[in-house]
């Protein structure tokens, strides 16, 4: 396998995370883009891994921590690594030493770049962005919120200090006569993305001034700080699980159930 930067002739794949074969990728619209745009002006570092063949089997992006949602200092967050599981589109290069290949080249280039650290997220759970293999690479635990979120970290100093997670502040809250859906979108993922474009939807399929919908754009940092909320969707102030991100179907059902009781 070869590790490379990110090319400009590769944005387009990176931004659906490798799935350009996915039709409900294409559903999340421009949202990863625009972010991209922004972000790589603020320090994101974005790296591919190839196979022998040359195909694109596998991403990592990483940037300065002041842009994620943990607090530190001269740290790089991991926000994902990703190597393509699908039958569908390119194939499955998972088990193959891709993750390990990225995470070494991008941990390489933020020692370069003069960082004492990287941090990273991980799940408590077995599935995507393991906390477990995180571990097995050398990192350890750093801080957790609730029961799966855990934010993880490997110094490269003796003065690197150990981040934090950003707790939530405050939480929306229901307006009397109105269904109100409230969606934090940092627009750093096609998943979440996706969630908050079917939460639009599904409000704007609704012909009833009483169906509110309210977007608030966390990549804007003092937006980010004052909430504490990274990407979320809440529906008259109770939040609304998003991975895997729920159906328009399902959202609509949800709205429709909230009017009744208005």
């Amino acid at each position: 396998m070869k590790i490379v930067d990110l090319t400009s002739d590769a944005v387009d794949l990176y931004c659906v995370c490798l799935e350009d074969w996915s039709e409900e990728m294409k559903e999340a619209g421009d949202t990863k883009r625009r972010w991209y745009d922004e972000a790589k002006n603020k320090g994101l570092r974005v790296k591919l891994a190839l196979d022998d063949a040359g195909t694109t089997a596998g991403m990592i992006q990483y940037g300065p921590i002041e842009d994620s949602p943990a607090a530190g200092r001269n740290l790089y967050f991991i926000h994902c690594i990703w190597v393509h599981g699908y039958k569908e589109g390119r194939g499955n290069f998972q088990g193959r030493g891709m993750g390990k290949a990225l995470l070494q080249a991008a941990e390489e280039d933020a020692r370069a770049l003069g960082v004492t650290g990287m941090a990273a997220w991980g799940l408590a759970i077995p599935v995507w962005m393991k906390a477990a293999w995180f571990k097995k690479q050398g990192y350890r635990k750093a801080d957790r919120m609730g029961g799966l979120q855990v934010l993880l970290w490997k110094p490269f100093s003796d003065d690197a200090e150990r981040p934090r997670w950003i707790r939530p502040g405050k939480w929306p809250r229901p307006i009397p006569g109105q269904v109100t859906v409230v969606a934090f979108n940092n627009g750093w993922c096609p998943a979440q993305n996706l969630g908050v474009e079917r939460a639009r939807r599904a409000v704007e399929s609704f012909d009833d001034s009483r169906v509110v919908f309210r977007r608030i754009d966390t990549s804007d940092r003092y937006q980010f700080v004052q909430w504490g909320h990274w990407d979320a969707v809440f529906l008259d102030g109770k939040e609304i699980r998003t991975g895997p991100p729920p159906t328009e179907e399902k959202m609509r059902a949800l709205i429709e159930r909230r009017l009744r009781k208005l």
